[in-house]
C-alpha cells in the first residue's frame, strides 16, 4: 500500500510537468517509466479470466497469456505458451507442446496440468466465450509439457487457443481459492504484468513481472495505467498535452485536426469491428418483422459513414465485417428508403406518431451518439419518435438484462469485435438462440439459423469453404428477418505520443495493446 501511495503522489506532483513538457519522456520526472492508456470505457468489469467477455480484454491480455496468438495479416499463429502444435487429419485430435521455464505470478511452474485445468474450468463455468471449447470432449496430459485435446467433432482448436477471451492459462491452484476470489481484484497469470492496484470500473495499474519468461530491457514500461476516460475532449486533451501515451475512439473532426499536430502520431488501421443496432425482437412493435424492416430502411447508412464516422468506415454488408472470412459482398443490403419504410409501417398497422422507441448507446462514444442523432432525424420524417439515451456500459447492460422484455430498450447500439477470429464469433454470440441472455441482445431465435451456425462451426477445422458457405446462408436469413441494424464496419484511429513505440494494431485483438512489445524512445 505504501508503494502505491508513493507512486500516486509522484504522479500527482508530476502532473503539471506532464502538461508543460508535452512529448518529453515521462521518466525524467520519475525513476519509473509509465505507459498511460486513456481508455474510452471501464477498463475491466470482471477479473475472472474464464468469464471476462467485454472491456477487460485490454487488461487481461497483459496479465494472462494464451497458447497461441493469431496474426490475421499473415493468417499465421505465433507461439506463446505453446511452442508448436499439430492436428489429426480428421480434425478430432490436437496436440500442443508447451513452453518450459514459464512461471505464474505466484511463482509456480506452468505445465500441461494447468492447461487441462484452465480449459476444463472455463468449460465447466459455461460463461463468457466458453463456447470456443464446446468441441472438446476430453483432455489428456501427455507429459509435463504436452497436452492433447480430443474433440467430439472437428473444430479449429488453433483459433480457440489464440482467442483473446476464455483461452487464458491459469494455475491449478485457482481451485483452492474462495469462489469470490477474483471478485476481490486478484489474478495469477503468466503475462508480463502483474496487478498492482484496481479501482473497479475506473482505473487499473499494472507492474512488470520480474520473472517473466521473456527478458526485459531498460526502455520497456515498468508500469501501465489503464484509465477510464469517457469524454472524448478529455482524451484529446490528454494526448495533446503528453499526459496519455495512447488513445482511440476520438471524433473524426478531432482526428483530422490532430493529423497536423506535430506532438502526436495518428495511425488509421483496418479493424474487424462493426456497429450493430440490436432490435428487441421479443417486444412489440419490434416483434413484427415488417416494423424491423421499416426501421432498417429508415437508417441513414451513407450519412453515418460520412458524418458520424467521418469517412473512417464503410456500410456493413451482413453480420460479418469485411476482411474476415465468411463475409460476402453478395448479401443484400438495406438502404435509406423512407417511402418503403413508411409503407412497411402502414402494412404492420402503424400510422404516423404511433411509434415511440428507445435506443441506447454507450456514453462517450461520439460515433454511436452521432449515428443515433442522424437516425432520430430520419425516423421523425415518417412519424417515429426515437428517444436516444447515452448510458455507461454497465447501466446499458443492466437495462438489456431486464427480466421482462417490455422493460428493455428497443434498440441497443453495440460494437462487436472477434473473440475468436472466425465468423462464429459474430454468428454464435449475437444470433444463436440463448437460454440465458448474454450477447444476443436482439433476443433472436431461429432453429434453422442455429443449425447452420452449429454445422459451420464443426466444419471450420476441416472444410473452411463449406463452413463459409453455411455462415453466408445463415446471414441471408438473419438479414431477411431484419434481426438487427447492420450499420458500419469501422477502421480504427490510434493517436499516440511520438515517444511511445512498438505498438502494432492486431484486429483479432481489438483495442488491446500488448505493452510488453512497447517501449519509450530515448
Amino acid at each position: 500500500m505504501k508503494k502505491l501511495i508513493t507512486i500516486l503522489l509522484i504522479l500527482t506532483m508530476t502532473f503539471s510537468l506532464f502538461v508543460g513538457c508535452g512529448n518529453e519522456q515521462k521518466k525524467a520526472s520519475s525513476d519509473v517509466d509509465i505507459a498511460y492508456y486513456a481508455y474510452s470505457s471501464e477498463p475491466i468489469l470482471n477479473w475472472d479470466p474464464s468469464v471476462m467477455f467485454s472491456n477487460g480484454v485490454v487488461v487481461l491480455n497483459n496479465v494472462y497469456e494464451t497458447l497461441l496468438r493469431f496474426d490475421p495479416g499473415t493468417k499465421e499463429f505465433i507461439p506463446v505458451l505453446a511452442t508448436e502444435y499439430s492436428s489429426s487429419e480428421d480434425g478430432l485430435t490436437w496436440n500442443f507442446k508447451l513452453r518450459e521455464g514459464v512461471k505464474f505470478h505466484d511463482g509456480s511452474d506452468f505445465t500441461a496440468e494447468d492447461v487441462k485445468y484452465s480449459i476444463e474450468r472455463t468449460m465447466a463455468l459455461g460463461q463468457g466465450a466458453s463456447y470456443i471449447w464446446f468441441a472438446v470432449d476430453t483432455i489428456d496430459v501427455v507429459s509435463d509439457y504436452e497436452v492433447q485435446l480430443n474433440l467430439m467433432y472437428p473444430s479449429a482448436m488453433d483459433l480457440a487457443a489464440a482467442c483473446p477471451y476464455a483461452a487464458f492459462m491459469m494455475p491449478t491452484e485457482i481451485a483452492d481459492k474462495p469462489d469470490n476470489w477474483f471478485e476481490g481484484g486478484n489474478e495469477i497469470g503468466t503475462g508480463p504484468y502483474v496487478l498492482e492496484s484496481n479501482s473497479m470500473g475506473d482505473e487499473v495499474i499494472l507492474s512488470s513481472y520480474a520473472d517473466y519468461w521473456q527478458p526485459w530491457s531498460d526502455n520497456q514500461f515498468e508500469k501501465v495505467i489503464f484509465k477510464k476516460t469517457t469524454e472524448t475532449s478529455s482524451r484529446r486533451q490528454m494526448i495533446e498535452k503528453g499526459e496519455a501515451d495512447i488513445v482511440s475512439e476520438l471524433p473524426s473532426e478531432d482526428i483530422e485536426a490532430l493529423k497536423d499536430n506535430a506532438n502526436v502520431v495518428v495511425e488509421s488501421v483496418p479493424s474487424f469491428t462493426n456497429l450493430l443496432g440490436m432490435f428487441n425482437t421479443e417486444k412489440a412493435p419490434l416483434n413484427d418483422v415488417n416494423v424491423r424492416k421499416a426501421l432498417s430502411y429508415a437508417f441513414p447508412y451513407n450519412d453515418v459513414v460520412d458524418y458520424a464516422a467521418g469517412g473512417y468506415a464503410s456500410q456493413s454488408t451482413g453480420v460479418v465485417p469485411e476482411g474476415m472470412w465468411g463475409h460476402s459482398e453478395e448479401l443484400m443490403q438495406y438502404n435509406l428508403d423512407l417511402e418503403k419504410a413508411k409503407s412497411l409501417l402502414e402494412e404492420a398497422g402503424y400510422g404516423e406518431g404511433e411509434l415511440k422507441l428507445l435506443l441506447t448507446y454507450m456514453s462517450g462514444d461520439e460515433v454511436e451518439k452521432k449515428a443515433a442523432e442522424l437516425y432520430k432525424a430520419e425516423l421523425s420524417k415518417i412519424g417515429v419518435d426515437l428517444e436516444i439515451r447515452g448510458m455507461n456500459w454497465e447501466s446499458q447492460w443492466e437495462l438489456s438484462m431486464a427480466t421482462n422484455p417490455d422493460d428493455r430498450q428497443d434498440i441497443f447500439f453495440i460494437y462487436w469485435w472477434p473473440d475468436i477470429a472466425s465468423p462464429y464469433s459474430w454468428m454464435y454470440s449475437l444470433f444463436h438462440t440463448e437460454e440465458s441472455i448474454l450477447f444476443n441482445l436482439s433476443y433472436y431465435s431461429n432453429e434453422t439459423v442455429d443449425g447452420l451456425i452449429d454445422e459451420a462451426s464443426g466444419l471450420g477445422g476441416t472444410n473452411i469453404e463449406k463452413a463459409e458457405q453455411l455462415f453466408v446462408e445463415a446471414q441471408e436469413i438473419i438479414l431477411d428477418e431484419a434481426a438487427a441494424l447492420f450499420t458500419i464496419d469501422k477502421t480504427v484511429q490510434w493517436v499516440q505520443n511520438p515517444t511511445f513505440k512498438g505498438f502494432v494494431d492486431n484486429p483479432a485483438y481489438p483495442r488491446v495493446i500488448f505493452f510488453y512489445d512497447c517501449y519509450r524512445e530515448k
